[in-house]
């Protein structure tokens, strides 16, 4: 459905990933020497989890994780390259509301087509308001199996859903190559946030956490396979934490209206019997893993 588009797109930037060493932005035939202590030099001499780093990331990880109820808003920004080779810049924003274990609603007014998501415990529902239309469907138990049914059967994915599922820390630290404090920042979210740059086999981002609250306030990232390194980011602010949600606040009584569509994925069908062209010669055999998200 076209209230789906907005999702979809956001999914397949997120895919996109650099073609460096995890945690070093530089190339396999990068032969200059390095400076001591930076994050190359930590690289290339092996794996390294720095312990602050690491206890900084568990620590946002567990306030997150403990919140009964919480609500923010998210601004994702993604590059995307132009006709004229320099990217341009996509930006999206969310109002997020989560009750755990088994409720969520995703307002999104734009850029783009508004659309809205809405899980309450056993269906979820995906709203465009404009067009008037409106998917549902059976629904898992909790949160982290409705996200991962919504991106399976609808691609529907949201760049912050490490946020809002049951064990951040277990998200963000599968398969950490490269963790090392970066340093504090006193310009991002209007609070002072400790900085910290982690990496995997997928991804290499950047993160800052209040250093009082031990909230994301920003994430940036960029994905290994990505050839023109384009970046991500993701923006939290607005944050409640453990405060009283509507009861009726997971559900829209305009869907009622709305006309019914399939929830479904938006690749395109083929006839029966029909079978697709080979890939051109060269072509990779198999698409690629999708990254895993950068957010703690």
């Amino acid at each position: 459905m076209r209230a789906r588009r907005g999702t979809a797109r956001a999914a397949c930037a997120l895919l996109l990933a650099a073609s460096t060493f995890p945690g070093t932005g530089r190339s396999a035939d990068d032969k200059a020497p390095v400076p001591a202590g930076s994050p190359a030099a930590a690289s290339a001499s092996g794996p390294a989890l720095e312990p602050k780093a690491m206890e900084l990331l568990k620590a946002a990880s567990d306030r997150l994780a403990a919140a009964r109820t919480m609500s923010f808003t998210a601004v994702v920004s993604y590059e995307n390259p132009s006709v004229f080779g320099p990217p341009l810049v996509y930006t999206t924003t969310s109002a997020v509301t989560v009750q755990r274990p088994d409720k969520l609603r995703v307002i999104t007014p734009g850029d783009g087509q508004a659309t809205e998501f809405y899980y309450d415990g056993k269906t979820m529902t995906a709203f465009a308001p404009a067009e008037n239309l409106v998917a549902v469907a059976d629904a898992p138990p909790t949160i982290d199996g409705a996200l991962k049914a919504a991106y399976d059967d609808a691609a529907i994915y949201f760049p912050w859903s490490d946020v809002v599922v049951a064990d951040p820390y277990a998200d963000v630290s599968e398969g950490l190559r490269v963790a090392f404090y970066v340093g504090q920042s006193q310009v991002v979210g209007g609070v002072t946030t400790d900085m910290v740059a982690y990496a995997n086999d997928g991804v290499f981002a950047q993160i800052w956490i209040g250093t009082d609250d031990k909230l994301p306030r920003r994430v940036r990232a960029v994905y290994r396979e990505d050839p023109a390194q384009l970046r991500h980011q993701l923006d939290l602010s607005d944050w409640r934490l453990d405060v009283a949600v509507p009861a009726d606040a997971f559900a829209s009584p305009r869907v009622a209206g709305a006309a019914r569509i399939a929830f479904d994925r938006p690749d395109p069908r083929l006839p029966p019997g029909f079978k697709p062209a080979p890939p051109p010669k060269g072509a990779p055999a198999k698409k690629p893993k999708a990254a895993k998200s950068a957010t703690p």
